[in-house]
């Protein structure tokens, strides 16, 4: 009878172990983040700088025509940066929990970055929006735990563009990420990856990260935009080129001295095996760029 008695309390303990592990295991990634600089986020990339990309035939055309001087438009000055771009782009972060205060349970972690809109990683279970439901820059995020990872799935963005020369997000992408917090050499680091999925612009998923280093003392600072006339054009002028007319879209590879055929190539430009290809047209690794004016 004791034992039949006890088996309850040993079970109810047993429960409580797993539970306070789980929740104990758990990572906090508040705080203000610095983005670590490297060469794949600190300045606007080439025009037809697409390599590894898996980039469909759609995006590249759509690439094609794009004229950045569209970013002086009245529409575009205040615009923000969807979430498929500023988790990658240069700027700092600020990440913050929101806590129920009866049940002490993180509710979301309110996210931030310069120039972009407040985006909340909802932690309570709720569910996605319909597929109807609107769009936002930020989209709609959720995550949920694996050990002391956070993956977070985002959906509902609008539409935007991957990097900053063109290469195009529809408003059909979606977004699996992780943010990974660890300690190396005495400073704090949050590993930001993004995977991204589209069925129009990608052929395969796009996998990149962010790095990003604790400073306590970074402030991001407010982003007042006042709309002005930066470029005089003719009323309803939207800054584009047609297709095929765009004379510098290779200007990345023929500055590096790369084929042109690489244009095209999309997701094959990926893989190592990519390089077999050059040599056999006559690039080699070899060949370096020129030097810059």
């Amino acid at each position: 009878m004791h034992t039949l008695r006890r088996a309850p309390l040993a079970l109810a303990s047993l429960a409580a172990v797993f539970c306070c592990g789980a929740a104990g295991a758990q990572m906090d990634f508040s705080g203000e983040w610095p983005v670590v600089q490297s060469q794949d986020n600190i300045d606007n990339p080439h025009l037809g700088e697409y390599v590894g990309l898996p980039l469909s035939r759609e995006a590249i055309r759509r690439a094609e025509i794009w004229d950045a001087s569209i970013q002086s438009l009245p529409e575009w000055q205040c615009r923000p940066h969807s979430a498929a771009y500023i988790k990658r782009g240069p700027s700092n972060l600020r990440i913050w929990k929101e806590v129920d205060p009866a049940s002490r349970q993180i509710i979301a972690f309110q996210t931030e970055w310069l120039r972009s809109t407040n985006t909340p990683i909802y932690m309570d279970g709720r569910p996605h929006p319909p597929e109807y439901a609107g769009h936002t820059w930020g989209g709609f995020s959720t995550g949920t735990w694996e050990g002391d990872r956070l993956r977070v799935k985002t959906t509902h963005m609008k539409e935007d563009y991957y990097r900053r020369n063109g290469v195009p997000q529809s408003d059909l992408a979606t977004l699996t990420e992780y943010l990974i917090r660890r300690r190396f050499d005495n400073q704090d680091y949050l590993t930001w990856v993004i995977v991204a999925y589209d069925p129009v612009y990608l052929t395969e998923p796009l996998i990149r990260s962010t790095e990003y280093r604790l400073n306590l003392a970074q402030q991001v600072p407010p982003y007042p935009c006042t709309i002005v006339t930066e470029v005089v054009r003719p009323e309803g002028y939207v800054p584009h080129w047609l297709p095929g007319q765009n004379d510098q879209i290779y200007s990345f590879s023929d500055y590096y001295g790369l084929p042109r055929e690489l244009y095209f190539d999309g997701a094959e430009t990926m893989y190592p095996e990519y390089r077999r290809k050059l040599e056999r047209l006559g690039y080699t690794s070899a060949r370096r760029a020129p030097q810059r004016d």
